[in-house]
């Protein structure tokens, strides 16, 4: 096995990557990423989503062998496992691995698939956080579709961020909108993920995914009727970004105590 080179400390890399390409255009981010030895070894984690298409486009044309994770919760679409099986073989995207949790602790946590219907936030890290962080453990750095128009949880996202002690999250559409997006796609005629068209402008797993009427806020229909914004596989400062009202209030009392 080849030995992994030691970097200089992340938050050191993460500053002199925002700096070198603070006036870059997001392929030139991108491609500075991917080739960049501050990044180390590189991964692109994407759903497959209604905007997934773009930075997997983007990655194809500069390195299609680059480690593309998705995470595969069980609980999809049928849409989206046909989405992401059409972009990939359309793209040559030639690492294409797909995760899920250990059977055994899907058997343990969540044996009847009903843990969802009452702990959204055990059945997110069950399903997608502790799969995507054992996957992640052999990378420096993975490229997210993270954006700042999103919410308020991503008002301030840079192209680097530091994620963790020893890894860093790239998100190279930090600053588009969602006209760049519509554009990018029109441009490069992009395949899109059959459910937007029926009103499904942000798409997540099919029991927590409705649609959105319009005048709605496009992720209205995630976890709809309750608080919880993120499912938890982002991290700042080494911790999970919080994921609903009850997780931010014990985040206070912690602070307090």
């Amino acid at each position: 096995m080849a030995r992994r080179v030691m970097l200089p400390d992340i938050a050191t890399r993460v500053t002199a990557l925002n700096g070198r390409y603070r006036h870059h255009a997001a392929i030139s981010v991108m491609e500075k990423a991917l080739k960049d030895p501050d990044t180390g070894e590189v991964a692109l984690v994407s759903s497959f989503g209604a905007e997934s298409v773009v930075l997997l486009h983007m990655v194809s044309l500069i390195a299609p062998g680059t480690p593309v994770l998705f995470i595969d919760t069980l609980m999809l679409f049928e849409e989206t496992l046909a989405y992401q099986r059409e972009v990939s073989a359309q793209f040559g995207l030639t690492d294409v691995r797909v995760i899920r949790a250990a059977d055994s602790a899907l058997a343990l946590d969540d044996p009847d698939g009903t843990l969802h219907q009452f702990n959204t936030d055990a059945c997110c890290a069950l399903r997608k956080t502790v799969p995507l962080e054992n996957a992640l453990s052999g990378f420096d750095a993975w490229i997210t579709g993270r954006k700042r128009f999103q919410g308020a949880t991503r008002a301030s996202v840079d192209f680097f961020e530091v994620e963790t002690e020893t890894r860093m999250k790239i998100n190279p559409l930090a600053y588009w909108g969602r006209e760049d997006l519509q554009d990018y796609m029109a441009e490069n005629r992009l395949p899109r993920h059959p459910l937007v068209a029926q009103g499904y402008p942000s798409i997540g797993c099919a029991p927590c995914t409705s649609p959105v009427k319009p005048g709605e806020d496009p992720r209205a229909g995630r976890w709809r009727g309750s608080q919880k914004t993120e499912c938890g596989i982002h991290f700042i400062g080494g911790k999970p970004v919080r994921t609903s009202a009850e997780a931010q209030e014990t985040e206070n009392k912690e602070k307090v105590a």
